[in-house]
């Protein structure tokens, strides 16, 4: 029944916001970018509520539970970090492409280059698709525990939900949605944090979960905390930061802001981001020292809240849940939306390409055996392909196109393969070095590539 109310209120509540505060929008320019004219205070909600995904709800706590400290330290800091590192890059792709709307359509612009332009669409189509599966896959495993119904239903009908107002006016629907969802997210962990340490062992669980569920976590740089940084703190920490440089959500986002409020929005939205991951590592601390044993380690803040708490109080927490993950999936709608401007295709083709990408997403989410925690890394692997030929594009660093197209595709057929056999073997070294390949081969090969001198060359 909870799970029930949740879905018809909070699908109600996002299309009567849409409807009321935004114009449907007729023209591409209006669905993409806002006429670039969004404020402060909702873009860095949008922003926060853009991030806050299947990982940040739930690997959060995951790996607090597990891996105390260090896993929560190695989730939560890149996730934060990356937000500031991308700060100048937004502002300088502003200032050389300010009628821009599209990364892929800034590069191509720069390089004059099928390869180039090719090489881009892929991932960020590529990511958009994944990053939507997995939004998918959370919210159907959480609902399909509470409801009962089938997964696969719930996916298509979390899907249905998010085009329902993504659909209506692009870019402003989902920053509008966004600001709502991230309101709900904060308010949530106001009720349940608080509430979970009031109790007579809250706080002592809490100093105990903070070595993970075994005790063994009990600092960064012993041998345990260096395990948890090469198995999953350098790939986390790869893909994070170079995860707003390969994800046309945030590239979006930089063109639709105004552009004197570009480094406060993202800013904020980092502080505001900051809150919901914490507060579900909290929880997992808390599950931790209390001696909880989770049936699935990868849902432990929702165990949690199911046992801990009042029955009432899922109802709250599956509005943060529903929210966090289609604020993502909105946000993916829109970003595969814009990149059909590269093609100048009109309003059909950007919502014939919202369809599209939850069709796929549908049929990634319901393949049996995915875990949320290792397609968060498999997708982070794959950002971190592109995001030094960007920033040296960004930089003025003359490169040659055919470089550039190299260094990306070496990046994705050595790198890649070799993080996801790490990831599916347990293995951490090939973890690491998958990820430190997809991130660093296409940036070596962009440089042994250059011109000496000249613009960037063809």
């Amino acid at each position: 029944m909870y799970g029930f109310i949740v879905l018809a209120a909070y699908a109600v509540l996002m299309v009567i916001v849409t409807i009321c505060l935004s114009q449907r929008s007729h023209n591409t320019e209006s669905f993409h970018v806002a006429d670039r004219k969004l404020g402060l205070i909702q873009s860095a909600m949008s922003i926060a509520a853009t991030w806050i995904w299947a990982p940040a709800l739930f690997t959060s706590a995951e790996k607090a539970y597990t891996n105390g400290l260090p896993g929560l330290f190695w989730f939560l800091v890149p996730n934060v970090l990356c937000l500031l590192i991308f700060v100048p890059f937004g502002k300088r792709m502003r200032t050389q492409a300010p009628e821009g709307i599209t990364l892929s359509g800034y590069m191509q612009q720069r390089y004059h280059s099928k390869g180039v332009h090719g090489a881009y669409l892929f991932e960020l189509s590529a990511l958009a698709v994944l990053s939507t599966a997995v939004q998918l896959l959370a919210g159907a495993k959480i609902l399909a525990a509470v409801m009962g119904w089938p997964f696969w239903a719930l996916t298509v009908v979390l899907a249905a939900i998010a085009f329902s107002y993504s659909q209506y006016s692009g870019i402003k629907a989902s920053v509008l949605t966004d600001a709502l969802q991230m309101v709900l997210m904060l308010a949530c962990c106001a009720l349940l944090v608080p509430w979970a340490l009031s109790g007579d062992t809250g706080l002592s669980s809490l100093v105990t979960g903070l070595a993970g569920q075994s005790g063994e976590y009990t600092s960064l740089f012993n041998k345990k905390g260096l395990e948890v940084l090469l198995a999953f703190g350098v790939p986390t920490a790869v893909g994070l930061i170079a995860a707003p440089f390969g994800d046309q959500c945030f590239w979006q986002r930089a063109f639709s802001i105004r552009e004197d409020k570009i480094g406060g929005a993202f800013q904020l939205g980092a502080l505001f981001f900051a809150v919901v991951p914490f507060s579900m590592g909290v929880l997992g601390f808390i599950a931790a020292g209390s001696g909880y044993v989770a049936q699935d380690a990868g849902m432990v803040n929702f165990e949690l809240v199911s046992s801990m708490f009042p029955e009432w109080v899922m109802l709250p927490f599956l509005f943060m849940v529903i929210s966090g993950l289609l604020s993502t999936t909105d946000s993916n709608l829109c970003a595969v939306a814009s990149l059909t401007n590269d093609f100048g295709g009109g309003m059909g083709a950007v919502k014939g390409s919202m369809l599209a990408l939850l069709v796929l997403a549908i049929v990634i989410a319901n393949i049996p055996g995915l875990a949320v925690t290792d397609l968060f890394l498999i997708y982070g692997a794959l950002r971190a392909t592109t995001m030094l030929p960007t920033v040296l594009t960004l930089k003025g660093k003359s490169l040659s196109a055919g470089g550039v197209t190299a260094g990306i595709v070496a990046s994705l057929v050595i790198g890649m393969p070799i993080f996801v056999i790490g990831t599916v073997t347990g293995s951490a070294a090939m973890k690491t070095a998958g990820s430190l390949c997809a991130l660093l081969l296409s940036g070596a090969i962009c440089m042994m590539t250059a011109p000496r001198k000249g613009a960037c060359a063809v």
